[in-house]
């Protein structure tokens, strides 16, 4: 006979407790929780549970649970890098540089997450940005592509991921790393070619969600192709940029979300170039609204060694990104 006054009494692997007329049972580190009529009562998820993260205006990619998220994404192989190593050079007050090494002291590198010569895209906020504002199994619009990563979480995680790059040996590498970690018939689509251009074609398909992480201006330099916004002088960028969000926008399904993960930079002189306000204006231009503002915190990895030196001038270290979540009405 069982003694409830006795909480380590036990039959086998199961403890069972009387707490206010509800039972529990812990059977092999999983708790269930019964009515006195053998019911079992479900627990509510915590929010963070629920939604990977707790949903607020700060996301960190210092708290624990992101480092083990990214992990997960790291270990299937994602090597968003490939296909722009040889190519990718970074401009630095009017100069191009080759020394990577120099990199991490300047204003902007650390801001776009850049550990190597090339940018790389966290798989970890596209996890969260496909679940949070695409239904399931959704189409996503990415008129930015880049690299791999955007495309392989959101197919791994059942949605189906369209992809424009203007880099064919890009587009080539993205494919490769596609076909070894997805299956042959849940593939990314990248379309190779100038997004103004491809965008203009009779597209017979809307998308739920436009996502994407475009060129910052001139920091990065992609390519020597003309039509690369990267190469483009300020007033030329602005213009094609404002145009392709429009095009973009056009694709999206009335109540559909635009995601954009952008960050300021500074001119050749240290003053800020308002990137994300050149980036909300061309999506209010294209008729949609601004829904949300989110702060990504970003580790501060080297630029502790460099905030005395940058603040001497007045520079803050820039430790965070802006997301930007739009709604099309």
């Amino acid at each position: 006979m069982l003694n409830l006054g006795n909480p380590t009494a036990t039959f086998g692997n199961v403890l069972l407790y009387a707490v206010c007329f509800n039972f529990l049972f812990v059977c092999k580190n999983h708790l269930i929780i019964m009515d006195l009529f053998g019911n079992e009562i479900k627990q509510e998820l915590s929010l963070a549970d629920k939604y990977l993260l707790c949903p607020t205006t700060v996301l960190s990619k210092r708290d624990p649970k992101w480092q083990q998220l990214k992990r997960k994404w790291m270990k299937l192989g994602i090597k968003s890098e490939l296909g722009r190593d040889t190519h990718s050079e970074l401009r630095v007050k009017g100069r191009d540089v080759k020394d990577y090494s120099y990199m991490k002291d300047f204003e902007g590198f650390a801001s776009v997450g850049l550990s190597h010569a090339a940018s790389i895209f966290d798989p970890v906020i596209c996890e969260i940005i496909y679940k949070w504002f695409c239904p399931d199994g959704g189409l996503i619009l990415d008129p930015f592509a880049g690299g791999s990563v955007r495309g392989i979480v959101s197919n791994y995680l059942g949605y189906k991921y369209t992809g424009i790059e203007l880099r064919e040996e890009q587009c080539i590498s993205n494919r490769e790393q596609a076909i070894e970690i997805l299956e042959v018939n849940n593939q990314p689509q990248w379309y190779c070619g100038d997004s103004e251009q491809v965008l203009d074609s009779n597209w017979d398909i809307e998308f739920d969600l436009l996502f994407s992480c475009p060129p910052y201006m001139n920091l990065e330099v992609y390519s020597d192709l003309p039509e690369d916004l990267s190469n483009m002088n300020d007033e030329a960028f602005i213009t094609k940029y404002n145009s392709i969000i429009d095009k973009s926008c056009k694709l999206i399904k009335r109540g559909g979300y635009a995601v954009f993960v952008v960050g300021d930079l500074r001119d050749n002189k240290g003053y800020q170039k308002d990137f994300t306000g050149i980036t909300k204006q061309a999506f209010i231009k294209a008729g949609m609204k601004l829904y949300n503002e989110l702060i990504l915190v970003e580790p501060v990895g080297t630029k502790a060694m460099t905030l005395e030196r940058g603040f001497k001038n007045g520079k803050l270290a820039k430790v965070h990104q802006n997301v930007y979540i739009f709604k099309k009405p």
